[in-house]
């Protein structure tokens, strides 16, 4: 029995795998690379390799497949979104338009699932009108406890799009903090290098971030972060690493035998400015009750 699947806008250049997974069924990638091989699993009638990058109309043929039977998939945990959810995400999408929309992110809730933390922005968002005819896709992320302007496609074009202008750096993006004192110069640039490992592989990467005192006491600092490169943790790991730790930051903190109480993170995605096709795109959300507050309680003006 031959089924044949006409390749839509939404997996234009998706790899072959990944397009099986996503509109057939989760099987394992050797059950996918076993049906490619023996030609079960064919494009435009010939064999590919399940890398292979899918264009618009391409028709995909699938022979005598039969997956009814799961018995070696892991059930997968899906998080569904609340009631509750659904309603207090009202409030956060600041832009709404027929390719992205922009995402105030509060504290406490991740961009994607992972191992401990199922609840999600992106889960949470397929469930909402403003998706019901197209999927959300995040195009960059910012940490479960950052608050701020947070961007999702809704469709795989501009989540292509958005994603290489982040990659090529067309995309910039403003962080407020507050940090424990300041830097020696009211401005200037951070450049460091990040570790992180791939098993057993030691990785170093460069971080590039500008920034500039806001205000500042003899304790606290404002500031105004402007990261050039992308890296994971990137701004929390070049304070610490200058000696000025995001306030409420249990990770990347001083002082490792006195943990303070757990206490909001002092860092919140306040710009994003970008252009398409000579449209220009300005995006600014204020920060929120907790963060005004600690200014106020560290004697910092409010930021203008």
């Amino acid at each position: 029995m031959r089924k044949i699947y006409k390749v839509e806008e939404e997996f234009v250049n998706s790899r072959l795998d990944r397009w099986f997974r996503r509109k057939i069924c989760p099987v394992p990638q050797s059950l996918i690379e076993k049906s490619i091989r023996i030609g079960k699993i064919k494009v435009n009638n010939k064999k590919r390799k399940s890398s292979h990058k899918l264009q618009l109309f391409d028709s995909i043929s699938l022979y005598d497949l039969n997956f009814s039977e799961k018995k070696n998939i892991k059930k997968k945990y899906i998080y569904r979104a609340s009631k509750k959810d659904l309603k207090e995400s009202s409030n956060i999408i600041i832009e709404n338009n027929e390719n992205f929309v922009v995402i105030n992110k509060p504290a406490g809730i991740s961009v994607q699932k992972g191992t401990k933390s199922m609840r999600n922005i992106i889960d949470i968002l397929r469930k909402r009108s403003e998706f019901q005819d197209c999927t959300p896709f995040p195009v960059h992320r910012i940490d479960k406890e950052t608050t701020g302007i947070l961007l999702v496609a809704k469709n795989r074009k501009y989540a292509q799009l958005l994603t290489s202008l982040f990659r090529i750096r067309k995309i910039h993006k403003t962080y407020l903090c507050i940090a424990l004192g300041y830097p020696q110069d009211k401005k200037g640039t951070f450049r460091d290098i990040l570790f992180y490992f791939e098993g057993d592989k030691k990785i170093e990467t460069t971080a590039v971030t500008h920034y500039r005192i806001l205000d500042s006491n003899n304790n606290y600092s404002l500031l105004s972060m402007s990261p050039e490169t992308g890296r994971k943790h990137q701004l929390r790991k070049q304070l610490l690493i200058h000696g000025h730790p995001v306030l409420g930051d249990n990770k990347y903190r001083m002082f490792e035998k006195k943990r303070t109480p757990k206490k909001s993170l002092m860092l919140h995605s306040y710009k994003i400015n970008f252009s398409i096709n000579e449209t220009k795109y300005s995006f600014k959300v204020d920060p929120p009750n907790d963060f005004l507050k600690t200014l106020k309680e560290k004697n910092l003006k409010i930021y203008q």
